[in-house]
Order: structure tokens, then sequence, then C-alpha cells
């Protein structure tokens, strides 16, 4: 189709900010867009990678094989990769994969505006196309990050950190709330660091409060914090605003001190512990969002065995975990021997994630019988779809309520929702 544009979106929601910028300065440009379309049909595609592990890598190099192979068989005039893995391998790619017009990376690509010969509009507004349901949307409030864990390629692609100013974050929210949005993810590399640049100190409470203050923001839910140095204040305002959900994403990674150090996350077994304690009492209950890692160079059966008794003293509501895998350029793969069998990897991580389960499985089932406020995302089958303020969309368990003819709900509406059941992932209700 003639002036259509694919544009397709790999990784994680950070990427997902910089396709929804990209899209909407094309549909200014008199293009027709479409996201992560089933049947591309454009003349035009635009592959937004992701570079973070070895697995999110196969898949961006995949999906742009097969846009090559559809502009090989003249089903697509121009084809253009951006994001993390063209920022960090655009030499090898362009060699690779000629069929590309173009790569850019994580940062530039708005060039490719230029290289079409269209205008960016800067100060177009609305600033993006939301490509969520229109009642919530993903706000980046920075980039990069200056924590260099041992394993960990980000800041190897995005470099330091540096954090949006205050009043162009404000702007966009109110932006986002005439558009229609009650509900904001914010999301950050790390969260925790944000103003330190500009502002000389940790600046993330004074900036959550200020939007928490914003006429129609509903409810903003916050990701990827980090442990160290982590500021007391952001604990205050989740408290004391009743539209800053208690709800935080904190990756963690471990609690064996010897790993800890390996990793080079400059925090200890005693203050995790004393830090996990200080935010459940100081915002009673919050529910906790953490990713934890098995399998580290050097994690012995002992290290693990503390991850578990970790795991099982703290019942984070939602956990992810995964298998240590060697990034290349970063510290563990340089300095590091990978020395834990993969077996022994998928054991523990098997292990990990079954205990995380039963955690999961008792949280859910503690909810029957209350009362909680649920917006509807969408309708699915026979049932209605929607979350607490203790769930993050695409990650968290949902709350299923049965389609009833006589009493339609409407997508972006909250209700108040009685929990009549639970299962694994998901909870059940009905309207009140």
């Amino acid at each position: 189709m003639r002036n259509t544009v694919d544009i397709i979106t790999m990784g994680c929601s950070k990427n997902l900010v910089d396709s929804e910028l990209l899209m909407r300065r094309f549909e200014l440009n008199g293009y027709r867009c479409t996201h992560d379309s089933k049947n591309p049909r454009g003349d035009i595609a635009v592959v937004n990678t992701c570079g973070f592990i070895g697995d999110a890598k196969e898949e961006s190099i995949n999906t742009i094989l097969e846009m090559a192979e559809r502009k090989r068989q003249g089903r697509l005039k121009q084809l253009f990769v951006m994001g993390c893995l063209s920022q960090r391998y655009k030499a090898e790619l362009e060699a690779e994969i000629p069929e590309v017009d173009k790569f850019y990376g994580k940062f530039d690509y708005l060039q490719l505006l230029d290289d079409l010969g269209m205008a960016r509009f800067e100060a177009c507004s609305p600033m993006r196309h939301l490509t969520t349901p229109k009642h919530y949307a993903y706000l980046k409030i920075s980039e990069g990050c200056d924590r260099h864990c041992a394993y960990c390629a980000i800041p190897i692609i995005t470099g330091r950190h540096r954090s949006r100013p205050r009043e162009d974050i404000l702007n966009e929210v109110r932006e986002l709330v005439a558009q229609g949005v009650k509900e904001l993810q914010v999301i950050a590399q790390e969260l925790t660091y944000y103003g330190v640049d500009l502002y000389g100190r940790q600046s993330i409470a004074g900036l959550v409060s200020d939007m928490a203050d914003i006429p129609g923001v509903k409810w903003i839910r916050l990701h990827y914090a980090y442990p160290t140095h982590f500021p007391e204040d952001l604990l205050d305002v989740m408290r004391e605003k009743e539209n800053v959900c208690r709800y935080l994403d904190i990756a963690l990674q471990h609690i064996s001190d010897p790993i800890l150090a390996a990793m080079q996350r400059h925090v200890t077994k005693d203050e995790t512990y004393r830090l996990i304690n200080r935010i459940r009492e100081k915002v009673p209950g919050i529910h906790l969002r953490t990713t934890l890692m098995v399998g580290f160079p050097g994690e012995t059966d002992e290290d693990f065995e503390e991850l578990m008794d970790f795991t099982k003293w703290a019942r984070f509501e939602r956990m992810g975990a995964f298998a240590y895998s060697e990034e290349e350029g970063t510290y563990s793969a340089l300095h590091l021997e990978d020395n834990v069998p993969e077996e022994v990897k998928q054991q523990r991580l098997d292990r990990l994630m079954a205990l995380q389960q039963e955690i999961s499985t008792e949280v859910g089932a503690g909810k029957v019988g209350k009362v909680m406020k649920v917006i509807i995302d969408r309708k699915e089958n026979n049932y209605y779809v929607g979350r607490t303020e203790f769930s993050s969309p695409e990650v968290d368990p949902e709350v299923l309520i049965r389609y009833d003819a006589d009493r339609p709900l409407r997508q972006g509406r909250f209700y108040n929702v009685k929990i009549t059941d639970s299962s694994e992932f998901d909870l059940y209700g009905t309207v009140l």
C-alpha cells in the first residue's frame, strides 16, 4: 500500500515510546502507519530492534531478515532499522544485511525523516501516536544508565543517564490526559536516579508528586527502580498520593553478598532486607515486582539457597527470573568465567519459579472476597479483562469479569469489583 509505513517494535516499552514518536511524525507527513501488523502491507517498513540479551537479538535479526525477504520479493520498497541492536552492531549489520536501506541507532532515528525528505515536526502536539489502549500510556522520563552492573549491556548501548527536564515531562502528562489517558506507566532504565544529572540530586519524588497533582491523572505506576541509595521520600509520595499506585518494580537480581559484589550491584544482603522492610512499612499494602537472576558466574549451591530463602521471606507479589547468559563487552563476559553448567542454571530457575508460583497463587487467593478498583482494558471472548492498581499491563495478573449483555462495561472505565475466585495467574470478579 502506497504511503503506508509498517512500524515493528521489538523489546521493551522504552522502545515502544520511540516508535510512537516516529509514527506520529510520519502521519504528519501524510503517511498511514500500522504497528506490529500481523500482515504488513506498506511500502516502507521500520524495525525498532532490541539488543539486550541473546534471545532478543535473535528475534530482532529474524524480523529484519523476514522484512528483507519481502523486499527481495518486491513486496516492500524500503526497509529501515533502528533501536538498540543497530546502535551497538551497526557496522556488522550493514555488512550482513545489505537489503536494509539504512540503519539508525537508538537516538538518531529521526534522521530517517530527513533522509526521506520529510519534516520532523519537532514541536508537534500530540507528540506520539499511542499504540496502547487510549486510557493508558508509557511515559519515559530518562535514557541511559550510570549503574554499570557486571552482566548488563544497557550502559554500553545507551550511554550515560540523561534525565528529561521536569517541565517537559509534566507538559507531556498534560497532553496525554487531554487525549484521554488516565493511567501512566512511568518508565526509565533507572527510575530512582532521575534528576541527578540535571538538578544535582535524586528528584523522582518531586516529579511524581507534581504528576499526581495534574487533574485527570488517575493512576501512576512506577517501573525499574534500583535498590542502591533508594530515595525514601518517594515512599512518602506513594503513601500520601491516592493516585500513585502502591506498586513498585525494583530489580534486585540476587541476595548473596558474594554474588551481589561480583555483579557490581553496590548493595548488600542486609541493606536489601532493610530496604524491603522499610518499603512495606512506609507503604502498607504495596505490591513489589522484582527480577532475579540464577547461575551468575561463581554462584554456589549455598548462594542459590540463600536466594530461595530470601524469596520465601520477601513474598514478592510479582517476580520474574532468568538464567545468566554472557553478553559480550560486559565486565562479567570479559573478566569472569561462565562456570555454572547450563543444566544447573535451568534446574535452579525451575525451582525458583516453582516457589514463586506457590507464592503468587497464595497472594491471589488472599484477594478473594475483597472489593477492588478495576480498570477495564478490553473484552476478550466471554470476559471483560481489567487490572487493579497492583498490576501493570501485559506482565501482571488480570481480573476477568464475565460478559453480561445487560450490564456492558466500558474500556478505560473504573469499576468496583468483588473478587470471587482466583487461579494461578488471574483473578475473577463481579461488578458491584
